[in-house]
């Protein structure tokens, strides 16, 4: 395909802030021509290896043939009616495939929305609408999403809730436990207890919500111990337990989803992402009793569930079983993982490599001292990365995490090349 010769990165990005508010960020200076895969292309004809995966949402890779076969066929019959004016049996079906795929024995229902935060959201309203309650506990270093109840939820102040609030009322924030930073799971469950005596009644608690491994907050993994000892509290008093699974869920951590390695099951389960390969779509599962709460027309959006997505995410589904990406998923992590230990022990800098499945991390402090996060080296990784052809993410509390969300199609070859990327950039920078 022939390129356009006056499209260029810079010139692109002069029209991009000519017309696009501030508030909306960009990684990097870079525009999109063309992808595959686990590769993509810019306007100028540069390729790069994707290690972010458009945030976790390309499990399954750019453009995948079956992915693209599937929506063209959709695409031939009908795009939209708003499923709760005339439904389609693809909706259906996807929400008796995930139902499957869902932790726990109990009966389970689902219904889809469009994004992230809005599966949140309603997890939130089915939760108080099941138990009559309004509070919710979430955990520092969440992110919840951009919502005003998703900000709320969020425990990260800079950039998500600065100069947004008031945000809605009783929500409040416990310790997430994290023993590189010192927080133990003693630690965290005491927080809540903290809460329970300084706040709010677990009487008025409607849900406690946790993602099992924390996406923008750093990659921190839930302890397993986190999980059953959070389930037992819930069970004592009534609380309903939401799995965030938008961006571990749909195989990145080597499991459909990340709750089903706790060995408890959640009450309800957020999932969006990477569920139907880039489409935007969005699941809410959960126990049949606490789904069936709202009344009827308390749940529903007009592009919600729509066909095209449902579709993708059938295709997805079965990406996943043809291809055996669940166990591709946890050989990626672990080839990731022995690259960047071999690079940490090289660069006294990362101070810890973690890996659930494919969604990997190394953490970032000056010269190995825990007190200084280095978040100005881990930008700067970022940055030279980009210049050499590898595209990285950074997150974190701090700002000192890199992330890697590779799509799982990436052959070995191209991820040995995206390491050599990432240790070329720690010996010129460290």
């Amino acid at each position: 395909m022939q390129r356009e010769p006056h499209l260029n990165n810079a010139a692109l990005m002069a029209r991009r802030r000519a017309a696009l508010p501030s508030g909306l960020g960009q990684a990097h200076e870079i525009f999109v021509d063309r992808a595959e895969g686990a590769e993509v292309w810019d306007v100028e004809g540069r390729r790069y290896i994707d290690f972010a995966g458009g945030i976790a949402v390309l499990n399954t890779g750019h453009r995948h043939p079956k992915l693209v076969e599937a929506i063209a066929s959709q695409l031939d019959r009908y795009t939209h009616t708003c499923f709760q004016v005339l439904a389609y049996e693809p909706y259906v079906e996807l929400a008796e495939r995930l139902i499957a795929k869902t932790p726990g024995d109990f009966a389970k229902k689902a219904f889809f929305m469009t994004t992230g935060a809005e599966a949140i959201e309603n997890a939130i309203k089915v939760a108080r609408a099941y138990t009559r309650r309004s509070a919710v506990i979430a955990f520092g270093g969440a992110f919840h999403g951009r919502t005003m109840m998703g900000m709320a939820l969020t425990g990260k102040v800079a950039p998500y809730k600065a100069g947004f609030g008031p945000f809605p009322a009783e929500v409040y924030h416990a310790k997430f436990p994290c023993a590189l930073h010192g927080v133990s799971v003693d630690d965290a469950m005491a927080s809540i207890e903290a809460i329970f005596k300084y706040d709010v009644e677990p009487q008025r608690v409607a849900a406690i919500i946790l993602e099992p491994v924390q996406g923008e907050g750093g990659f921190y993994i839930a302890p397993k111990e986190f999980a059953h000892r959070l389930r037992a509290l819930c069970d004592e008093h009534g609380i309903v337990l939401i799995a965030d699974e938008v961006q571990t869920g749909a195989g990145r951590t080597g499991t459909w989803l990340a709750s089903e390695q706790w060995g408890v099951a959640p009450d309800v389960i957020a999932m969006a992402k990477s569920l139907a390969g880039g489409m935007p779509l969005a699941a809410i599962i959960g126990r049949a009793e606490i789904m069936d709460a709202p009344g009827p027309g308390g749940l529903g959006s007009t592009y919600a569930g729509n066909p095209l997505a449902c579709a993708a995410a059938l295709a997805v589904l079965d990406i996943f079983e043809e291809e055996k990406l669940l166990e591709r998923a946890k050989a990626v992590g672990e080839r990731l993982s022995r690259g960047l230990q071999a690079i940490a022990a090289r660069h006294q800098s990362i101070v810890e490599v973690r890996a659930a499945g494919a969604m990997v991390a190394i953490e970032l402090f000056v010269g190995g001292d825990r007190k200084k996060p280095a978040a100005e080296l881990t930008n700067a990784i970022v940055k030279e990365a980009a210049r050499r052809g590898l595209i990285l993410l950074s997150c974190g509390a701090y700002a000192n995490v890199i992330r890697v969300l590779v799509p799982l199609v990436a052959g070995d070859a191209l991820l040995d090349e995206g390491l050599g990327i990432i240790a070329a950039c720690f010996d010129t920078l460290d």
